[in-house]
């Protein structure tokens, strides 16, 4: 009789057969050193990202102001992401009005630290922290992407793959652990992205789960609610946002970011399902957090909202939900819903967000109405970020 195969040996060896795979996945779609770079945008795209007409870019270029463009067949101008970036400060120089093209934080601004949570998987929180973090950054402010989910998926948008690139450490628990943290400038990683650096994730941060009640039984972890607030601290200067995408559950990371956020955004795919799970979930973090509270935690946010997402207008029993949530939360639910789209699922496969692709990828009205929906959720959070700050 055959001996029956240990799961743990079985496991191993497809999860060690997959990894090896979807190396060789990602070498083949960026070689040679596998490491992603942002595609060149189009004058057009660039027009509508700082908010002027593209003649006027044309004008700057013919002038010999601003950086020079890539011409491409056809005539058409093309921007590098740095381009931008040297576009936004050329003309912040000149603007009449501070902040119209360089639009981040002032002097005595506080740092927006966005938490992105929900309990149950699926709802878009990561594809939702993915392209809020990047087109704040081709906006122009200076971003810190958290990848707290062990799972990593947010890291490997970014073009990570943790079991090859984070084998020494290099998540946030790193610096948040009880013993020997290390300064969290030592594992922020650049991106692609001008603007935009990521703490990328690894099954390393489900250490901080195992680690606190150790710590609190010895009394060491009292204010484990403290530590991801406390190496943020450290590098509060250097950006204007920092998102968190935190994992689908409700333990001492999460509570920790929680307590660590300045505002929260809950991701919610309108089915009864996924709303009878967040209604746990909020039952959950209220009491958690009231005890964080009790113990000296800073529990003020500067706002709070629902985010819609993965939403089908055509969908009766859709429409139903989310007038059901815009009746009990009313403004707490943002006006804007992300839409489900085959232009983002399909993105997705190549490891990419909807920032990241180029129109003719898709069929135009898929892809214009996918980013119609994105730029609207994104552009009302930049909105509270902005209320947030006095303006």
């Amino acid at each position: 009789m055959t001996k029956p195969e240990r799961i743990d040996q079985l496991v191993g060896d497809h999860a060690a057969r997959l990894s090896e795979r979807l190396q060789a996945h990602r070498a083949q779609l960026f070689p040679p050193n596998a490491r992603k770079e942002l595609r060149k945008f189009t004058s057009g795209e660039v027009a509508a990202l700082l908010g002027v007409k593209d003649a006027y870019l044309r004008k700057l270029h013919l002038d010999g102001r601003g950086p020079s463009p890539e011409i491409a067949p056809g005539g058409r101008r093309l921007y590098s992401p740095s381009d931008i970036l040297e576009l936004r400060n050329h003309l912040e120089h000149g603007a009449k009005t501070p902040g119209t093209y360089l639009p981040g934080r002032r002097e005595g601004d506080h740092l927006q630290v966005i938490t992105v949570i929900n309990f149950k998987g699926g709802s878009g929180k990561t594809t939702t922290s993915a392209h809020l973090a990047q087109k704040l950054a081709l906006d122009g402010y200076r971003v810190l992407a958290v990848d707290l989910d062990p799972q990593a998926s947010l890291s490997a948008l970014h073009g990570f793959q943790p079991e090859f690139d984070l084998l020494d450490g290099g998540t946030l628990y790193d610096a948040i652990r009880y013993e020997d943290p290390v300064p969290i400038r030592d594992i922020i990683q650049r991106t692609y992205f001008p603007n935009l650096d990521i703490v990328p994730g690894n099954l390393d941060l489900m250490e901080f789960e195992h680690d606190t009640p150790r710590a609190l039984a010895q009394n060491q972890g009292a204010m484990f609610f403290t530590r991801i607030d406390s190496v943020l601290a450290q590098i509060a200067d250097d950006y204007d946002v920092v998102v968190m995408d935190c994992p689908p559950q409700l333990g001492f990371l999460t509570m920790s970011a929680l307590s660590a956020a300045t505002a929260v955004l809950v991701t919610v795919h309108p089915q009864m399902l996924d709303v009878m799970s967040m209604c746990q979930f909020l039952l959950m973090t209220s009491n958690l957090l009231g005890v964080v509270a009790e113990a000296g935690g800073d529990m003020s946010y500067d706002w709070l909202r629902y985010v819609v997402t993965r939403y089908e207008p055509g969908d009766g029993p859709q429409n139903q939900m989310v007038s059901f949530m815009r009746a009990m939360f009313g403004d707490h639910v943002l006006n804007h819903t992300v839409l489900k789209s085959t232009a983002i699922s399909d993105a997705g496969i190549t490891k990419q967000t909807l920032y990241e692709v180029e129109r003719g990828q898709f069929t135009r009205s898929t892809y214009d109405r996918a980013m119609e929906s994105l730029n609207a959720v994104n552009g009302e959070i930049e909105g509270l970020i902005q209320a947030a700050w006095g303006r």
